[in-house]
């Protein structure tokens, strides 16, 4: 039976976990063990605990509880657990997920021990190494035995970086093998977008009705963390609310609630406040998340994950960053990068609101990106 160490720490992991998890359960129960390690990058209740319960993801086997702190520590910490955990199951390979510092740390102390890494979610580039995630995405992949990019530009990212698509199995750090099957996002979002309408009374809670609010996320340190950045975006949601009459509500991360409070113009804080068109409500779980953007008339978000849910369910999106992994949604027309400027937001929202997008080319697979990591990894081992 193949043993898999499974790494997760942030939100979003869980969430992609939930794919492989539930791929072993219904394909390859009698050939596939696997065993969970929670880091505890996420370690509150609303932002971790909650979506092993609502995606029924098994619960982990082991948990770091390193919480936050500074990214060496938190690093060093989440490598020496992991260390711990891989000499004690002596799994066959670890699978690490996506940029976090998990991510990092789970490669790190599987490639000095020499335990296999398959890396979902590899080839991802912002070309932007400022980013902790971006050091994160290249530092792992280079370590990594299997490497699996959602997409096509992801593959490609990695033959120019030297991988060879024409490796043969037995593979091993030195002759890794890169497959593009697909996004186990878009697998997610398939299953759980059928559950979500009947598992969430949100939208009638919130006063929303389909197709007539937008939908804000906000939360990378580079917009919540400048307050000319954070203050321009505010004004962009107080501008476009006003003046389209439109309703934007916005699940907001404990973090970035903080730094309102800190940074904002106090005049622009309350304006926002008693805007009754704009609703500021606490994190929503997963269903919820996947029900907003369902019925969303448009997305604006930083958010890597985001993005690509907005694609999913044939959504605008508007983009606060300079930079994104995903340039295929650029290309398709159906997402725009804005940064923080007030007048490429205002710019992108009057685009789509006179040529909304009509459909979308599929550019991360079937749904079966899960099986299909699966059976690569049973095949060649």
């Amino acid at each position: 039976m193949l043993k898999l160490l499974t790494i997760i720490g942030a939100r979003p992991q869980i969430i992609k976990s939930a794919a492989i998890s539930r791929a072993i359960k219904t394909k390859y129960p009698t050939l596939v063990q696997e065993v969970i390690v929670h880091t505890g990058q996420h370690y509150d209740r609303e932002m971790s605990d909650v979506f092993f319960e609502e995606l029924q993801i098994p619960r982990p086997n082991y948990n770091l509880h390193v919480g936050s702190g500074k990214h060496g520590e938190q690093t060093a910490k989440m490598i020496t657990g992991i260390e711990a955990v891989i000499e004690t199951e002596k799994p066959d390979c670890l699978i690490i997920y996506g940029d976090t510092n998990s991510t990092l740390a789970g490669a790190i102390a599987a490639a000095k021990v020499h335990t296999p890494i398959v890396h979902i979610e590899a080839g991802l580039r912002s070309f932007n190494k400022r980013m902790p995630e971006e050091i994160n995405r290249i530092l792992s992949d280079h370590v990594s035995t299997y490497l699996f990019p959602p997409t096509q530009t992801g593959f490609d990212n990695l033959l120019r970086e030297g991988f060879r698509a024409d490796n043969a199995p037995p593979y091993t750090v030195d002759n890794p093998g890169v497959f593009n099957v697909g996004d186990v996002m878009y697998d997610n979002s398939l299953y759980f977008s059928e559950l979500a309408a009947g598992r969430t009374d949100l939208l009638e809670r919130l006063e929303l009705k389909p197709g007539q609010f937008l939908l804000a996320t906000l939360h990378r340190d580079t917009n919540t963390d400048e307050v000319d950045r954070l203050t321009t975006i505010f004004e962009a949601f107080q501008a476009i609310t006003t003046s389209y009459g439109i309703k934007l509500v916005m699940p907001v991360h404990p973090r970035t609630v903080k730094q309102m409070n800190a940074l904002l113009d106090a005049r622009l804080f309350q304006t926002v406040q008693n805007n009754p068109n704009i609703l500021l409500v606490p994190p929503v779980s997963f269903l919820e998340m996947t029900l907003l953007e369902q019925q969303a008339k448009l997305i604006m978000t930083d958010s890597g994950g985001v993005q690509k849910e907005a694609f999913f369910f044939e959504k605008p999106c508007i983009i606060l960053r300079p930079e994104t992994e995903w340039v295929e949604i650029i290309e398709s027309g159906a997402a725009v990068l804005c940064d923080a400027t007030y007048n490429r937001i205002m710019e992108a929202y009057a685009h789509f609101e006179h040529f909304p997008i009509r459909s979308v080319t599929p550019i991360y697979g079937d749904g079966n990106a899960a099986e299909r990591i699966l059976k690569i990894v049973l095949a060649s081992l």
